[in-house]
């Protein structure tokens, strides 16, 4: 039944939803299931999936649209499977010295982040972490590589809404990204509100220079894969500047 509703909605060729009063890109569920579907797109996952792993080539900003939001379609995501390699990749960060790692730290990292990836490919914390340890061995294409997935990322989840209100929320795939978004920008929060059965909302716990109170996400995505057995607990975050990350030009 479920292919057959896909099925279905390949025929219908509707334009990606633009926001023209905010200048925004509202996800248009259709029209990302017929891009990322269709074998003859230039937005086909599996071709999509394997620019974002390889590294061989440079993704638009269209190419980061269609991989975070086509991820909803494909068999591997699940959002609320439990992440161990995630869990083992923060710890071991936890407990190194940032400024001197050693060589098997890193590379244990670099394990536990690849294998995190395979539960969440746009983890932000894991992407900048990738970037980290990679940059700390010397590898400065990989660095550059994964710096560039991190902001490709973040960047698509701020082009879909303002997050400043309830009607232009900014979407995302897990409730973790959300917060990730947040401390990328150095933003201390709070515990989110529920505003509606789609939108919470994240108050800053400290007042921003541009007096802005907090930020609002649509969480449906991830409601949408929502087991019925299980209870919802929210990810545990981690704050982006414990790396005092370098500046890329």
């Amino acid at each position: 039944m479920k292919q057959l509703f896909i099925a279905l909605l390949l025929l219908i060729l509707p334009m990606t939803v633009i926001a023209q009063d905010e200048g925004v890109r509202v996800p248009d569920e259709e029209d990302i299931l017929r891009q990322t579907l269709s074998g003859s797109s230039p937005y086909y996952y599996t071709n999509l999936m394997l620019k974002y792993r390889n590294g061989n080539e440079t993704l638009s900003d269209d190419d980061y649209f269609y991989l975070y939001y086509g991820y909803l379609y494909q068999e591997a995501y699940r959002p609320f499977v439990e992440n161990r390699a995630l869990d083992e990749m923060l710890l071991l960060m936890s407990a190194i010295d940032i400024e001197k790692p050693t060589v098997s730290q890193l590379e244990a990292i670099i394990e536990r982040g690849m294998d995190a990836m395979e539960l969440d490919p746009f983890n932000p914390k894991v992407l900048n972490i990738l970037a980290y340890a990679y940059g700390a061995l010397g590898d400065t294409h990989r660095e550059q590589l994964y710096f560039d997935h991190l902001n490709g990322i973040l960047r698509t989840i701020e082009s879909t809404g303002t997050g400043l209100k309830e009607s232009s929320p900014w979407h995302v795939l897990m409730f973790s990204h959300a917060y990730d978004l947040l401390a990328s920008k150095g933003y201390a929060y709070g515990q989110s509100r529920i505003i509606s059965r789609s939108v919470e909302y994240i108050p800053l716990t400290k007042k921003s220079g541009d007096k802005i109170k907090g930020f609002y996400f649509d969480y449906s995505r991830v409601y949408r894969n929502k087991p019925d057995d299980v209870v919802i607990k929210r990810d545990r975050t981690w704050q982006f500047n414990n790396l005092k990350p370098q500046e890329y030009r």
